[in-house]
């Protein structure tokens, strides 16, 4: 049975556990990793949009990534910049548009893919996350649904109020976290986000993401002197700090690093990993960062080209698979 089949709240049989823990001594080699579509196969189509969920269906993701923000009629719209211009041929903040106005705007042209026809009109591409979930469910096999709230928002906690409403209004269960066949997790780089979902939330379902404080996190066209440079870097850090913290008391149970993360703090990704922790690590293209983390053990890796990492995830448990044969 595969992790997203695997339900865990069935009863417990004996001979099942004893043949487990049976084929875990003989060596058996252990579960591939999933393999998370970010922002849908959008190496090959705009982000988010419904063209590159549609393909990462197509070619075998085991789940998607997608980031969510607040329209200003508090629809939940699947996008991942607070603001227009880079994805679309509009302007100004997502939170000043009404889901209609954001409806009249082109957010797949800027990719320069041509659309297939069955992946939905140019009209059709922005997503709700109720039409995301309806695509997902569609599938006919379980698929995961990593969702990321986007922070800050200028509606504070009203977007995680509005996705919660809008998911028990749909028939989500809490307790497994599955709409149907779409088992959803939830993630923020902020830490208050998971803190406010925890109460509604298992941490096994919410994940805290994290990255690399950068040496120069200030654009230099901010002017900022070196005391406010410092001052954003600490900030910064309290941050990560935060978040991390969520991970090691295990009020996240999923813990979701960059790549640059894992490679600088290769410690603590295997001492998560070795008191239970899930790890799902973004964004992995190149073989190297992919082999990195399939000799680390991490259970999820985020990629916008998920046919070319579930390829390398299955060649390489073929090879583990012979070795133990």
């Amino acid at each position: 049975m595969s992790d997203l089949h695997a339900s865990g709240t069935g009863p417990h049989h004996p001979t099942t556990s004893l043949t487990t823990s049976l084929t875990a001594s003989l060596g058996a080699p252990p579960r591939r990793p999933l393999v998370i579509a970010h922002r849908g196969s959008s190496a090959a189509f705009a982000e988010n949009t419904r063209a590159a969920f549609l393909h990462a269906l197509a070619e075998g993701a085991d789940g998607v990534e997608v980031d969510v923000h607040l329209s200003r009629d508090r629809q939940v719209v699947c996008l991942h910049d607070g603001t227009l211009e880079r994805t679309s041929n509009g302007s100004g903040a997502v939170a000043d548009h009404t889901l209609a106005q954001l409806r009249r705007l082109d957010f797949h042209s800027w990719k320069g893919a041509r659309i297939p026809g069955h992946y939905g009109s140019a009209s059709a591409q922005l997503l709700t996350l109720p039409e995301l979930v309806e695509l997902l469910a569609a599938a006919g096999r379980p698929v995961k649904l990593a969702l990321e709230l986007k922070h800050p928002s200028p509606f504070g906690h009203e977007l995680e109020e509005r996705t919660l409403s809008w998911l028990f209004g749909a028939g989500w269960d809490p307790e497994t976290s599955r709409l149907g066949a779409v088992e959803i997790s939830f993630m923020s780089f902020y830490a208050g986000s998971l803190q406010y979902l925890a109460p509604t939330v298992d941490a096994e379902h919410l994940c805290q993401l994290l990255t690399v404080v950068p040496a120069q996190p200030v654009p230099s066209r901010f002017a900022l002197g070196p005391l406010s440079r410092a001052a954003v870097r600490a900030t910064l850090r309290q941050a990560v700090a935060d978040a991390e913290r969520l991970i090691w008391e295990g009020r996240a149970g999923i813990a979701g690093p960059g790549v640059d993360y894992v490679r600088q703090n290769l410690a603590d990704v295997k001492a998560w990993l070795a008191s239970g922790r899930t790890l799902r690590v973004w964004t992995a293209d190149r073989d190297e960062d992919v082999d990195l983390l399939l000799r680390a053990g991490v259970q999820q890796i985020t990629t916008n080209l998920p046919a070319r990492v579930l390829e390398r995830v299955r060649r390489r448990e073929r090879v583990l698979v012979a070795a133990g044969s």
